[in-house]
């Protein structure tokens, strides 16, 4: 028997977290070293910036890479599977905007 496949569902799975737009979106205009984009969200525990990272880079979304200096470097960008999310991430600050000053 085949599962009933939803697209909504499957978009959720990928960013639906408290966490994901929110790097997702910081990383839309380009790579950002590691502590600087967890900055941008200063509320992100270490535990849970690390997690959610992981989770992205898991499914595709952001790409990774670690430069051997000291003191290590790591950087994160979006991948063309994470820019193709630009517009979704884009309506909803600009609806964030729109509401928050009502």
């Amino acid at each position: 028997m085949q599962k009933h496949f939803c697209p909504l569902h499957y978009t959720m799975n990928l960013i639906g977290t408290k966490w994901k737009p929110l790097l997702l979106f910081h990383l839309l205009d380009g790579p950002l070293r590691s502590g600087m984009l967890q900055k941008t969200v200063p509320e992100i525990s270490n535990k849970m910036f690390t997690q959610t990272v992981r989770e992205l880079e898991k499914d595709g979304l952001i790409s990774r890479e670690v430069f051997a200096v000291v003191p290590p470097r790591v950087d994160y960008q979006l991948t063309e599977k994470g820019k193709s999310l630009a517009p979704i991430l884009r309506s909803l600050d600009a609806w964030g905007k729109e509401m928050s000053s009502e």
